[in-house]
């Protein structure tokens, strides 16, 4: 076979274990994954009322310019209906920006450790990868700048940043905007837009408008619940959207995933409820560890990076026979720390008692 030479050797991406499997795997009858910042309250009401009663036709495919879904997004985003790309999730819009933008003797800019699949892609289009270091836990937007060159198409910037949780302040990234050459397209990824409470982030939809070089991607994944229908959604100038859709598969969402991102988007009242009970447990961790002296990372997210002063992989593999299902900070590049999504009041009290069992056994707590 004549396989491109760039990916011998790729590995593909390596999800969280899945519920069953655990459960085969340690006789256990209730497993709870904190692994893979799904949110732990499901999805709208709404949602699952109308799919009690949905007759859709699957036969039939998909309207593929999503028009429905777009006038809902647009209305709700406060943009015009040309300026939306829809993806199978994120990922497939990560996928598009990489088949249209690299190829081999172009380079990507990003910052390391964030989100796998910028560099994951744009090794498969045979690109340069550059990644530049977080400085504790936060993008190094000098550094970032310093790397691109004439030969720079895409520069990433993961905010909040998966997996360490921090946004990028909107005064540092404008500023950070207005330097970046008009030529190299800038991916704002706010998968966790909803979860954010900070008064330095604020809606980067007008900086669309601002700096025309500027896609923002975000999804129905997280905190819409809704990770399991595939719904991510891209906002951009008329223009670069017109580039990208020809990229774009013809049919890449689904009949009911149109249906049903729909109606989550007009229920706002259940993602505020979300949002207040995600930071109520988030409290929960920032309390363990600082009454362990556990380095934590500061997160606006619906999880949390922290350090655990043992080996990660092992602490992954002892929660697991606990019955939780989190992150290993190794397979993330920061060993020595695990990365849990945040659960209900419940779960996450259980996981930090079952986690401090582990970690007296590790040697870490007396």
């Amino acid at each position: 076979m004549k396989w491109k030479q760039q990916i011998l050797g790729m590995k593909p991406y390596k999800p969280g274990k899945p519920v069953e499997e655990v459960q085969r795997e340690f006789g256990l009858d209730e497993v709870v994954k904190l692994a893979s910042n799904e949110n732990p309250f499901g999805f709208s009401p709404k949602v699952k009322q109308f799919l009690a009663q949905d007759q859709s036709h699957h036969e039939i495919y998909p309207d593929g310019y999503a028009q429905s879904l777009r006038t809902a997004v647009a209305e709700f985003v406060g943009v015009q209906e040309n300026q939306l790309i829809f993806g199978n999730g994120s990922d497939d819009l990560i996928a598009i920006l990489t088949r249209a933008l690299l190829a081999p003797g172009v380079n990507t800019v990003m910052a390391t450790p964030s989100f796998s699949q910028y560099a994951h892609n744009a090794q498969i289009e045979g690109a340069e990868v550059r990644e530049v270091p977080l400085v504790d836990g936060n993008h190094d937007l000098d550094g970032m700048l310093a790397q691109i060159d004439d030969n720079t198409a895409i520069v990433w910037i993961c905010s909040p940043n998966n997996p360490t949780g921090g946004i990028v302040p909107a005064a540092a990234l404008k500023a950070f905007l207005a330097k970046v050459p008009s030529d190299v397209l800038v991916v704002l990824d706010e998968a966790y837009y909803e979860y954010v409470d900070n008064e330095e982030h604020e809606n980067a939809v007008p900086y669309v408008e601002q700096f025309p070089n500027v896609i923002i991607l975000r999804t129905f994944s997280k905190a819409y619940g809704l990770a399991g229908f595939r719904v991510g959604y891209g906002i951009a100038q008329a223009d670069v959207i017109s580039m990208l859709d020809p990229v774009r598969a013809p049919f890449n969402n689904t009949v009911l995933s149109h249906k049903v991102a729909e109606i989550a988007i007009r229920d706002q009242a259940f993602i505020q409820q979300c949002k207040e009970l995600n930071k109520e447990g988030r409290k929960q961790y920032v309390a363990f560890c600082e009454k362990h002296n556990l380095h934590y990372f500061h997160s606006e997210t619906n999880f949390i990076l922290f350090d655990v002063k043992a080996d990660s992989n092992v602490v992954f593999q002892e929660l697991m026979k606990r019955g939780f299902i989190i992150r290993s900070g190794a397979a993330l590049g920061l060993p020595g720390y695990i990365r849990v999504t945040i659960g209900t009041n419940a779960q996450n009290a259980k996981f930090l008692q079952k986690l401090e069992e582990v970690l007296v056994e590790q040697g870490v707590f007396a």
